[in-house]
């Protein structure tokens, strides 16, 4: 299993988290992007509908490379998971290596994790817990308590996006700089409704938002999102956060997604049956 099931609603996730470092440790129109009037301002409107449509948008130019980030903070332990990869958004498939920080001694002590995304499904190699280093582990994201927005380390960049399309309260909040090639990008902020972006996604994501909306405590996810003149996501930040049952032992799970290089070549192909694990995967209990 990947995900441990806890009475309380929200302790799946929790436990997802905890799992996966656990276990890793063992339509639119042309110029998308909103226009600024003189004093550089945009409407609360024209914000919603920019950041609503970023996963149209990601369709459109087909492909892109990708950074991730994903902090979990429990107490005072905190742990970042970072990959990298390239997704081709027409397929709707893609690739990250996600890999642990080291250790305190500066020592890389664990195997860094292949992982192939697919609408829903997620594809893991090098997966450890007795998995034979041949095979991959297959995932059914429709499954999860989180909808695979945090149990793979990863919020891929398809579902950063379609999480946008329930996006309330939106607000422009300036101009700023795209972190790989320095584009000028228009940075938005607001919160996201897990529940409103699942009946809003398109269908080969709303099954894994859905289970999503189900697992979360808190359904409002607060984010910055930065879109460069064509409307392309270039960046986005969500804050996740979900509880045990009480403040005290309530996880943050920060997940940062960057996109650069639009229009790369993605070659990305599932594995076949032959080489999926068919076995138990053990996860220590929490």
């Amino acid at each position: 299993m990947v995900v441990q099931r806890h009475g309380r609603k929200g302790g799946a996730v929790a436990a997802a988290v905890g799992s996966l470092a656990v276990g890793l440790l063992a339509t639119g129109c042309s110029g998308m992007g909103a226009a600024a009037d003189e004093r550089g301002s945009v409407d609360d409107a024209t914000a919603a509908a920019v950041v609503h449509r970023a996963a149209d948008v990601l369709e459109r130019f087909g492909s892109s490379r990708a950074y991730t980030s994903m902090e979990t903070a429990t107490g005072g332990t905190r742990v970042t998971i970072r990959g990298r990869g390239a997704f081709d958004y027409t397929r709707r498939i893609g690739r990250l290596v996600v890999v642990l920080p080291k250790d305190a001694a500066g020592a890389p002590e664990h195997q860094p994790v292949t992982e192939l995304l697919a609408p829903g499904a997620l594809y893991m190699k090098d997966r450890g817990a007795g998995v034979p280093p041949d095979k991959w582990v297959r995932v059914d994201t429709t499954g999860l308590a989180d909808g695979n927005l945090v149990t793979g380390g990863a919020t891929d960049p398809l579902s950063a996006a379609e999480l946008l399309r329930g996006a309330r309260d939106v607000r422009y909040a300036g101009e700023a700089k795209a972190p790989e090639d320095g584009v000028t990008v228009r940075h938005y902020r607001g919160t996201t409704d897990i529940g409103r972006a699942a009946r809003a996604a398109s269908p080969h994501a709303r099954g894994a938002l859905t289970a999503a909306a189900k697992g979360f405590s808190k359904d409002a996810v607060p984010f910055d999102a930065y879109l460069d003149e064509q409307g392309r996501l270039r960046k986005v930040r969500h804050r996740f956060t979900f509880s045990n049952g009480s403040d005290a032992t309530a996880t943050e799970v920060v997940s940062t997604t960057v996109l650069h290089g639009f229009g790369s070549g993605v070659n990305v192909d599932l594995p076949p049956d032959r080489d999926i694990y068919a076995g138990k995967i053990a996860v220590p209990e929490s």
